[in-house]
């Protein structure tokens, strides 16, 4: 099923000449209602007269998130404030929190997008889905559930905490489908082994799981414990929050809602745009947003726009899986690292959990990088007391690891359990250079 056939289907030559219109006209209204991008096309000597096709995008400036921090809180907001319905805001732990109001117009275009991606994952009018992102300034718990209202399917504002309750009313009332972050579905893995609850007596089926970076060991490894299938949702406060793009049923990339959100690939250091195939920088122009329209801005996403048409029906062009962050990327003795690479290898090995953190450090003026792993529990029964076998399987982890990253990392195995959990967007690295 494809829920708007006429956009998610529409011709390549149809929509790059819907893409050139709403360009202008996106252009044209930031130019007259927000100071910040008049004068960066002042100062550029562009007129929106000047922007009459798709292709004309490459003149615009760009937009970074410290162009958000400096305007705070409203200096990027272009429509009135008797227009802005909603605020949404994230959560500031480096400055300024960036903050996103939304018109009715936003939040309607918002509920359409996220009813394509559900519609893409299988879910129909009849489906039950809990909504377990977090509610609030977040974008994603109430993203998700006005997309579930949208398309008509029952919804379960289930939020973050409370595992426990959030478990038994998904195997009482019958829960097919269900949203949060991929290690938050990897926790209610492990609260339901604790609660002897097994995935025969649930009934998900359909998981839309994003708002941080997961491999397809993580995908296979949720989809086994949960009995579902996993699906990628993306989204970004800035932009429009989870639906921007989606996987459909073929899974090989994620399909841009790109009649709303225009994507760029840009070589991240020289700021010039890559070709279809090749991996840099995300960028992304809002299309239609009213309420905080952004211009060419740079999410710092790695990933590639991938080239040829999908078998699933669907024209709008796919995104590759998002491989890091330029601003996540740790720089270890001079070696590009990303925890992504990380979690690859540790998921690649059946003998530990899909639980891991990365701790740098600097000794003597020379950065040390540690990777703490917790076994599984069949594991850690049988070697934990054995000193030799820990050994062994700590020097087989480290050999992959140097590998991958050209570097040597310290492995400690860590016992089931013991790395911290989060109910939310998980934490990976403590980077006590920084400290």
């Amino acid at each position: 099923m494809i829920y708007n056939p006429t956009m998610e289907c529409l011709s390549h030559d149809k929509m790059r000449e819907l893409q050139g219109k709403r360009l202008h006209n996106i252009v044209e209204y930031v130019y007259h209602n927000v100071p910040f991008y008049r004068h960066k096309l002042q100062e550029l000597d562009i007129l929106p007269d000047d922007i009459k096709t798709i292709e004309d995008i490459t003149k615009l400036p760009f937009t970074t998130k410290k162009d958000l921090r400096d305007n705070y809180p409203f200096g990027l907001q272009a429509a009135p404030q008797s227009e802005i319905i909603r605020v949404h805001a994230s959560s500031g732990t480096t400055g300024n929190p960036t903050i996103v109001g939304y018109t009715r117009k936003d939040v309607g275009i918002w509920s359409e997008c996220m009813a394509r991606c559900l519609t893409a994952f299988g879910v129909t009018r009849e489906d039950i889905f809990s909504v377990a992102y977090g509610y609030g300034l977040f974008t994603g718990g109430l993203g998700a559930h006005y997309g579930v209202e949208h398309m008509g399917a029952s919804v379960i504002p289930a939020g973050t905490g409370n595992t426990e309750k959030h478990l038994k009313l998904i195997r009482d009332l019958g829960v097919t489908g269900i949203a949060c972050t991929p290690s938050y579905a990897l926790y209610l893995a492990e609260t339901m082994d604790k609660m002897g609850i097994r995935k025969e007596d649930v009934r998900l089926r359909v998981g839309a799981f994003g708002a941080e970076p997961w491999t397809e060991q993580m995908r296979r490894e949720i989809e086994l414990r949960l009995g579902l299938k996993g699906y990628n949702i993306y989204g970004l406060s800035e932009i429009m929050g989870p639906s921007v793009s989606y996987e459909c049923q073929e899974q090989h990339g994620s399909h841009i809602n790109e009649d709303h959100f225009y994507p760029e690939i840009i070589n991240p250091t020289t700021l010039e745009p890559l070709p279809l195939g090749q991996t840099g920088e995300l960028v992304f122009t809002t299309l239609t947003k009213e309420g905080m329209p952004l211009l060419r801005y740079r999410t710092r996403d790695l990933c590639s726009l991938l080239p040829g048409e999908c078998q699933c029906g669907r024209t709008n062009i796919r995104m590759g899986r998002i491989e890091g962050r330029s601003d996540d990327m740790l720089i270890i003795r001079g070696i590009n690292v990303f925890p992504s690479q990380v979690e690859s290898v540790v998921l690649s090995m059946q003998e530990f959990a899909p639980r891991y953190m990365l701790v740098v450090d600097r000794v003597n003026n020379l950065d040390t990088l540690q990777v703490q792993v917790e076994m599984r529990q069949e594991v850690f029964t049988s070697t934990f007391d054995t000193p030799a076998a820990v050994d062994q399987l700590e020097k087989k982890l480290a050999g992959k690891l140097k590998s991958v990253l050209s570097i040597a990392a310290k492995v400690q195995l860590k016992a089931p359990g013991t790395i911290e959990r989060s109910q939310g967007k998980s934490v990976h690295v403590i980077d006590k250079r920084k400290l």
